[in-house]
């Protein structure tokens, strides 16, 4: 990351965690949506976001990615706050070119696929990094190419959206949010828009980059996906963190009431649709 402009070099610094919300609070008019949540995210750690429907998940992670302002509290990046904070009892708001780079390094993969429908699977990866980074088109386009050979579908690299499938367009979108090189992925229900038979092949992907120590924080519906893949598992529900802690714990042994209502609720509604088929 660059140096950071000269109004924010006295900054209150973090931890050396990836990732830290202090005190994070966000509203819609009277609604709470996010209420004080505080989170650390390591480097290299896989944390799963679960709970239910309108429980401020997915505006978490669009505050992480300022695609939401947050109302107060601070959000650190690489251990520098960023977009927007208080110094010395006055806020701060970074330049816009200051937000654009921290934004940079944080890929995001949406519910819906959001790709550019008049750009071929290639186009829509290598738009990012020729006309942001500025990167030579050979030397995006080579990339790319390793990046559809990556999420498995190095065959479909001149299709255009409308001509793959859910999971195909679901895995491009991937390869795109990929192709910044990003230091932190969000995924905000990469699955949920689905059939049920291409989740497979997106889960596999974002496995993969687990794997590969990619530092992740994934809301999702998907327990198994949370139980294997995940360092950390977290509860959210009322726009707030409930429980924190290890898939064994939370899964097995959890704490809070809130917690063992949800959970149990998702496997009476599983078990239904297993004897069901």
């Amino acid at each position: 990351m660059p140096a950071l402009p000269e109004s924010t070099e006295s900054a209150p610094a973090c931890t050396s965690a990836m990732l830290r919300l202090e005190f994070v609070n966000k509203s819609f008019g009277r609604l709470q949506v996010l209420r004080d949540i505080t989170l650390e995210v390591q480097k290299g750690e896989v944390v799963c976001i679960i709970g239910p429907s309108g429980a401020g998940k997915s505006t978490l992670l669009r505050c992480i990615n300022h695609l939401e302002n947050i109302d107060s509290g601070t959000i650190y990046f690489d251990g520098q706050p960023v977009y927007r904070y208080v110094r010395d009892g006055k806020t701060i708001v970074d330049p816009e070119h200051r937000i654009e780079e921290v934004r940079s390094q944080i890929g995001m993969v949406f519910q819906s696929f959001n790709l550019f429908p008049h750009l071929t699977a290639t186009g829509n990866i290598m738009e990012a990094p020729v006309y942001v980074r500025r990167e030579p088109p050979e030397q995006a386009r080579q990339r790319t190419l390793a990046l559809l050979r990556k999420v498995g579908i190095s065959e479909k690299a001149e299709m255009y959206p409308h001509e793959l499938s859910g999971g195909q367009q679901q895995r491009v979108a991937i390869a795109r949010a990929l192709a910044m090189n990003p230091k932190l992925m969000l995924f905000d229900e990469a699955t949920s828009a689905l059939d049920p038979e291409l989740v497979g092949e997106v889960l596999r992907v974002m496995r993969q980059l687990a794997a590969e120590g990619m530092t992740m924080i994934v809301v999702t519906h998907e327990m198994d996906f949370a139980r294997d893949v995940a360092d950390r598992v977290i509860f959210m529900a009322d726009a707030a963190i409930v429980e924190e802690g290890h898939p064994k714990q939370i899964f097995s042994a959890p704490s809070n009431p809130r917690t063992r209502q949800f959970l149990q609720t998702i496997l009476d509604r599983n078990g239904r649709a297993e004897g069901a088929t």
